[in-house]
């Protein structure tokens, strides 16, 4: 089951998920709480810590690969400046607009920031040129 990238993605997905999500209640709750519009600080304090620690699992358990780190680093946050512009707008949209708790509509979110980030990050961030094929002669034709 591991050897498929698709697996691989997922699991270190719901992981730094899992990291971020905790890390934007913990913001939230505790440390914003109280500031009008804390819930976008504790936003972009979990995603900077997030993104960070989705680069080196992606990177190194995901994709797989090797190559310069910060090209791939740049790339890879060019996916996530996607993901965090659809959260800066839609986030407020939920919580302000239709009053959408913010947990929940942070929860929402996610399922869609997690979906582009995959396609983003397979087709972008850790895409490799393929190798040309070996040049052999085709085959006689029978």
């Amino acid at each position: 089951m591991l050897a498929d990238q698709r697996v691989r993605f997922l699991i270190v997905g719901a992981v730094n998920t899992v990291v971020a999500y905790v890390l934007f209640a913990v913001f939230t709750r505790w440390v914003f709480g109280t500031s009008p519009g804390g819930y976008l600080l504790s936003l972009a304090l979990s995603y900077a810590i997030a993104i960070v620690l989705a680069f080196v699992l992606y990177r190194r358990f995901v994709f797989r690969v090797s190559g310069n780190v910060v090209i791939d680093f740049v790339r890879f946050v060019g996916v996530y400046a996607l993901t965090i512009t659809i959260n800066f707008v839609a986030l407020p949209l939920l919580v302000e607009a239709l009053r959408v708790p913010v947990l929940i509509a942070q929860a929402l979110i996610v399922i869609v920031a997690t979906l582009i980030s995959f396609f983003g990050h397979r087709s972008f961030s850790f895409r490799r040129p393929t190798p040309p094929a070996a040049q052999q002669p085709p085959a006689p034709r029978s």
